[in-house]
């Protein structure tokens, strides 16, 4: 600690090379992250702590992620809000590779709007332009390493803070005089680079200005094939960070329908995904007990944030998919075939197994 200090004051410290990680993303492609050096980190995180209140000062509300105090199931219940007060046409917007294209010198402008510090914004220069250090090809060939031209590695400590700060020029210019919630009364809720446009009507204007804003003021690029207009008042659903926005008719058979909130198909296919790789049969040789602790810990965090809404009817898939799944490992590594206790049913063995329920 006290040579990072020294390297520090004597303007003798210099970020190390990220090293290039690639994480399997929903879709089948990979989602890469930069992982800088400890040392690293640690200086990152110190600037973190003098920046972020800095700039959250001048965040807009309606931006939710990567913030302290601020959470995904806040932002949900924001865009729940704002559709049951009428805003039912939505522009579902998808950034390309948000995290990998923001253009450094932009960025950098933005910084020095409220950094006067040019020995912080040389450590910010420094790490947005550290060396990339590739995996290897192939069994024997060398790492490549490559200068990064734009973007901000995930995986970075100071990653998030900088990449909302990117985008609140666009939620500055959204609440401007000449902006979408003051000429169209839109609004707008924003999860990182994940955000969505509510107005009572998305017209060529509205889809206009997010799209000269974004691509030719920022600099970035909307992935047209996934970027769309929701409109929920005609029975399209929304998805957003996992969740599923629709309306539909009342259970009880009433004329009213009923605004549900509730586990989008991705995510709950996902969730299947996870459990069937937990269970495997690469797995057969974790004891019992070990692999019911590692499907109990993805079910609680699963559960924690899925809790969201109206989740009983994916709980309830989950909890049967789990058990099933659990019952076929246990007859896949019983040679003579699995069974439980004379008297027990599989769900009663698996409750006494500590198995938890959503």
């Amino acid at each position: 600690m006290a040579q990072v200090h020294e390297r520090l004051r004597t303007h003798s410290y210099k970020a190390e090379p990220v090293l290039r990680v690639y994480i399997a993303k929903p879709d089948g492609r990979m989602r890469p992250l930069g992982i800088p050096t400890v040392i690293d980190r640690l200086v990152q995180m110190a600037a973190l702590l003098i920046l972020e209140p800095i700039f959250e000062a001048d965040f807009e509300d309606s931006s939710f992620g990567f913030r302290p105090g601020r959470n995904a199931h806040q932002a949900l219940a924001e865009i729940r809000g704002h559709i049951e007060q009428g805003y039912q046409a939505v522009y579902d917007a998808d950034l390309k590779s948000y995290f990998d294209t923001i253009p450094h010198e932009r960025l950098m402008a933005c910084l020095r709007m409220r950094v006067v510090d040019r020995s912080v914004l040389k450590l910010i220069g420094m790490w947005l332009q550290a060396p990339v250090v590739e995996p290897k090809a192939g069994k024997g060939e060398p790492n490549t390493v490559r200068r990064a031209q734009s973007g901000t590695p995930q995986g970075g400590v100071i990653s998030p803070l900088l990449s909302n700060l990117y985008l609140h020029q666009f939620d500055r210019s959204f609440y401007h005089l000449q902006g979408p919630a003051r000429q169209a009364g839109a609004k707008l809720v924003r999860y990182a680079d994940d955000f969505v446009v509510l107005a009572r009507y998305v017209g060529v204007r509205l889809e206009h200005w997010i799209e000269q804003s974004l691509e030719s003021r920022l600099g970035l690029s909307l992935n047209r094939d996934k970027t769309r207009i929701v409109r929920l008042d005609q029975g399209q659903a929304l998805d957003f960070l996992g969740y599923t926005f629709i309306y539909q008719r009342d259970l009880h058979g009433r004329q009213q329908r009923y605004l549900n909130v509730t586990v989008s198909r991705k995510a709950l296919k996902r969730a299947h995904a996870r459990v069937h790789e937990l269970t495997a049969v690469h797995n057969s040789h974790v004891p019992l007990p070990e692999l019911v602790g590692q499907l109990n810990a993805y079910l609680r965090g699963w559960g924690q944030y899925f809790g969201y809404g109206y989740p009983r009817h994916a709980f309830r898939n989950l909890n049967a998919y789990t058990r099933a799944r659990l019952t076929q490992h246990l007859h896949r590594r019983s040679q003579r075939g699995y069974r439980p206790p004379a008297g027990v049913s599989f769900y009663q063995h698996f409750a006494r197994l500590g198995l938890v329920g959503l």
